[in-house]
């Protein structure tokens, strides 16, 4: 296998246990696997290794690959409408869910190019994405996406999730049984799902909000992800009227109606987790139970900010970002999330906010340990080879450039990402995608976009005015 030498980094950021840096740092790759990290491998490594490449990386940051822990990627064709503008989470869904109706596999193909292709592009490595809305009799929608990721070579996790209860929001257009969802879940695993070191794909299950569904279905999706060895991933107390409506509804706060129904612990996941108690946040910490905040997507909807510090001293390690879907972030920029992430906290917590190593961390190794990957997110011999160079060495970065760390958490933006490797593999060079025709694809999802919001205009009057 090949034999990579990158040399002379002005820093390498491992993210490690003791999150190790290396000033002027030599990271050695063989194949899709990490062989050696820290200083002078050149000459360390003199007689007993043969190196095929060298490449200078005099002038630029090596840090791990980002892990999005949470993930709408069809939404990216529905983004910067003005039908949904300004609109808190409930009646922004409800515009959403009449467009939903008619997603199709182009719509699947042409989400993952825009939002995978941009989240590469700013340092993703490995990508979640939470499919939620199967219009009736639409087959093939996370097939669809699967072979999307594909293409463009990142590291993905999709999330077969469904509707079982039609509701003021969810319409009956995509709602569909326990018996359909189950086995069109384990399907996609039997087709897709590889759990082995260094897998490139793993499919998981989950409802979208589980107070809103079936306690049969929910039943049925613990069962099955035991029985196939997934995960289980969804949206956990995202907005004040989701706990207001389970309280109602079932007489306890969110996080008490997943625990009653075994859906905390290891094997789950939630977005959001901001309206939480400290009982709940310390349930979390207990259980182990993953969590993905997603700052912009919160603050576009006015949902509020994820207890971050308060998660992190209570301690939970598995713990990421996620961008969450486009027509709520209006981007799949990873860069611009860890920042927001970072500046966020600040104003909602203060003194007592997650530092910018603490934030790195979410986005790294954090986010690794969200998806149960104990193979990606840090630097280290035994590793994926999955990393970033960031080329910090340019007039917008100058007189900014002391710690690293503090550089790209506070300073840095998607110009600095200059290459993204994933299993060994150089799939964006000189800010490019090395892959896919970008021009050919950005051609196609206009083309699929367009189509999506003129069909939905005959039912959404506000949609007429985006598509003049």
């Amino acid at each position: 296998m090949k034999r990579t030498l990158y040399k002379n980094a002005d820093w390498i950021i491992t993210m490690d246990e003791a999150r190790t840096r290396y000033r002027h740092g030599d990271l050695l790759i063989e194949g899709n696997q990490i062989k050696a990290v820290g200083t002078d491998l050149e000459k360390s490594l003199a007689g007993t290794v043969d190196i095929d490449e060298v490449v200078d990386a005099s002038g630029r940051v090596i840090l791990p690959g980002f892990v999005n822990t949470h993930h709408h990627t069809w939404q990216t064709l529905i983004r910067n409408i003005k039908a949904t503008q300004g609109l808190r989470l409930e009646p922004w869904l409800t515009t959403m869910y009449e467009i939903y109706k008619d997603l199709n596999t182009d719509v699947a193909r042409a989400g993952i190019y825009a939002s995978l292709g941009d989240g590469l592009k700013t340092g993703v490595t490995t990508s979640n994405d939470l499919w939620y809305p199967h219009p009736v009799g639409v087959t093939g929608l996370v097939d669809a996406e699967i072979e999307a990721a594909r293409e463009l070579g990142i590291r993905f996790h999709p999330v077969r999730a469904y509707h079982s209860v039609t509701s003021d929001i969810v319409p009956p257009e995509v709602v569909d049984t326990t018996e359909g969802v189950m086995a069109d879940a384990e399907r996609l695993v039997k087709k897709y799902h590889d759990p082995s070191r260094f897998s490139m794909c793993q499919v998981g299950i989950g409802p979208s909000i589980a107070q809103y569904e079936t306690e049969e279905i929910v039943r049925a999706t613990v069962d099955l992800a035991e029985k196939l060895d997934i995960m289980v991933h969804g949206h956990l107390a995202e907005s004040q009227h989701e706990v207001e409506y389970t309280i109602e509804h079932f007489g306890c706060r969110p996080v008490e109606w997943f625990r009653r129904h075994d859906m905390l612990g290891d094997r789950f996941y939630y977005a959001h987790c901001i309206h939480l108690n400290d009982e709940e946040v310390e349930l979390m910490a207990k259980t182990n139970t993953g969590i993905s905040t997603c700052p912009i997507s919160n603050m576009y909807l006015s949902s509020g900010s994820c207890r971050v510090p308060d998660f992190l001293r209570a301690g939970v390690t598995r713990f990421g970002i996620g961008v969450d879907g486009a027509a709520s972030s209006n981007s799949a920029n990873m860069m611009e999330e860890i920042r927001v992430s970072y500046l966020l906290n600040r104003l909602s917590w203060g003194d007592s906010s997650a530092n910018a190593e603490d934030v790195l961390y979410l986005a790294t190794a954090g986010g690794a340990r969200v998806l149960n990957r104990d193979d990606i997110g840090y630097l280290a011999p035994g590793m994926a080879a999955d990393f970033t160079l960031m080329n910090w060495s340019q007039l917008q970065y100058a007189g900014g450039c002391n710690d690293p760390v503090d550089c790209i958490v506070l300073s840095g933006d998607a110009r600095m990402v200059e290459e993204v490797v994933v299993n060994g593999e150089l799939v964006v060079h000189k800010g490019h995608l090395t892959k896919v025709d970008e021009e050919e694809k950005r051609q196609y999802v206009t083309q699929v976009g367009r189509e999506l919001l003129t069909r939905a205009s005959a039912r959404i009057e506000g949609l007429k005015a985006d598509l003049c």
